[in-house]
């Protein structure tokens, strides 16, 4: 299922499920937002701090729920933190069902994001969130219009060339976004994948939230999963302007363990691009023509 796109000038509703809004760098966000045309529309809770370091689930589920009943928004739109996985027992899945938005974010969202989709069929956009409007790059605002406003892309947009680690091509459903939020999702029943589908998985990470050791192990945590069963290929994003040798091998091993293609990019994830990979969409990943072709 995939929700009606964002028309141009259309509502964008903000709430934050994982960190606590600062008014003056929202104020340069949502100028930003508007200078591309689209109107905002804030939760009700998006500054409050009740717990000191965030609003309460309850609050924070409640903005979440005030856009999604709200027929003028057409975007969900929220940055990452921590503690967005608080929410999951509060969502009502059905209402989404009933009330398709578009839904975008990465880092700390990728539990909200995976979790409709698992939960609704919906598809829901890893890659941009509110802040990348605070100093909007051209690769941003291409992949932010095509996929969530024109609803045109037919291929993933590459900003520069790939590691290929192990080539070869794959299809399946695309799902992924942070390597710790991903792999605690597994095994939860807030993420109720089939795993008689197979998926293309896409992972990132980034050098400032812990070392290669740390990434193999979020990493590991996803093959003694059932899930990497069902994983056909895997695309890894930005970790480090330079990315170390350690992390390369990490994944070259992971793709020939499994026989499965393998590349990492600079496309996606904390670093300057933020490609947007929509979760629950059909694709074809050819590591070596160095391609992720929708379906």
């Amino acid at each position: 299922m995939r929700a009606p796109c964002l028309p141009q000038g259309g509502v964008i509703g903000i709430c934050s499920p994982s960190h606590v809004a600062e008014r003056g760098r929202y104020a340069r966000i949502e100028a930003g937002i508007r200078a591309l045309g689209f109107q905002v529309r804030e939760a009700d809770n998006l500054y409050r701090d009740t717990y000191g370091y965030l609003a309460t689930p309850e609050e924070r589920a409640a903005d979440f729920h005030q856009l999604l009943y709200d027929d003028e928004v057409r975007l969900i739109f929220f940055g990452g933190g921590e503690g967005g996985n608080e929410l999951l027992p509060l969502l009502d899945f059905d209402a989404i069902r009933r009330h398709p938005k578009r839904m975008a974010s990465f880092s700390d969202g990728t539990t909200l994001l995976c979790a409709v989709w698992a939960k609704t069929g919906l598809e829901t956009y890893y890659g941009p969130a509110p802040g990348c409007f605070e100093a909007l790059t051209d690769y941003d605002r291409a992949q932010f219009l095509h996929h969530l406003v024109l609803d045109d892309a037919v291929s993933h947009v590459s900003s520069g060339p790939w590691h290929i680690l192990t080539p070869g091509q794959a299809e399946g459903i695309l799902v992924g976004g942070y390597t710790r939020n991903f792999a605690l999702l597994l095994g939860s029943p807030y993420f109720p994948c089939s795993l008689e589908e197979k998926h293309l998985l896409f992972l990132e990470d980034h050098q400032q939230f812990g070392g290669v050791d740390y990434v193999s192990a979020m990493i590991s945590h996803v093959e003694q999963s059932g899930f990497m069963a069902s994983v056909t290929g895997v695309l890894f994003g930005h970790y480090a302007p330079t990315p170390p040798p350690e992390l390369l091998a990490r994944l070259t091993r992971l793709g020939e363990k499994y026989g499965i293609p393998v590349a990492y990019c600079d496309d996606f994830g904390h670093g300057e691009n933020h490609a947007v990979l929509p979760i629950g969409r059909a694709a074809r990943l050819d590591t070596q023509a160095q391609t992720l072709r929708y379906l």
